[in-house]
């Protein structure tokens, strides 16, 4: 998810923010609402990019976190518009929930507090960011490219190729 490489939470503020432009003096940052506010960060902020935050797993793997972003796909596929649980509900909600969408999540390392971050974003990047849960443009020439593959698509390519003058050339001489 490219786009979660410019939205940045920052520590003390509410909301999430789009980084507009990072400087030596700070960073300019726009909040994703209504009001669309530009505000200097200075370099003591705490500005976290929502691309690096990841959630402890509890498996075997290698990886002992699974990345924000694959959390919030994950959400996104199983839920859609309508979560089952507000930012405000019970903690044995929150639980049930994150444990629907990552069923091995780290249960004592990750807080109450952070699933109730979770589902705030979420709802923050659903309505004021949602080219963040759109399908990557890449996949688009890949399969262009694989039907181009395809035997007929060869034969038809290789035809008039075959036609080519190099008979009369040779009869000529």
């Amino acid at each position: 998810m490219e786009a979660l490489k410019q939205i940045a939470n920052v520590a003390g503020y509410s909301g999430l923010y789009r980084i507009l432009k990072p400087g030596r003096a700070g960073v300019i940052v726009e909040s994703l609402d209504d009001k669309k506010a530009k505000t200097m960060m200075g370099p003591t902020a705490r500005v976290s990019v929502l691309n690096d935050i990841s959630i402890y797993v509890d498996d075997d793997s290698e990886e002992q976190s699974v990345s924000l972003s694959t959390v919030l796909l994950a959400i996104n596929e199983k839920y859609g518009d309508e979560l089952p649980v507000d930012p405000k509900g019970s903690n044995d909600q929150l639980a049930d929930f994150m444990a629907s969408v990552v069923p091995t999540y780290d249960r004592d390392r990750v807080r109450t507090t952070d699933i109730k971050k979770l589902v705030s974003w979420y709802g923050i990047l659903r309505q004021f960011a949602p080219e963040v849960f759109e399908a990557p443009a890449e996949e688009a020439p890949e399969e262009t490219a694989e039907i181009a593959e395809t035997p007929e698509a060869t034969e038809i390519a290789e035809a008039p190729v075959a036609e080519t003058p190099k008979a009369e050339k040779t009869q000529e001489a």
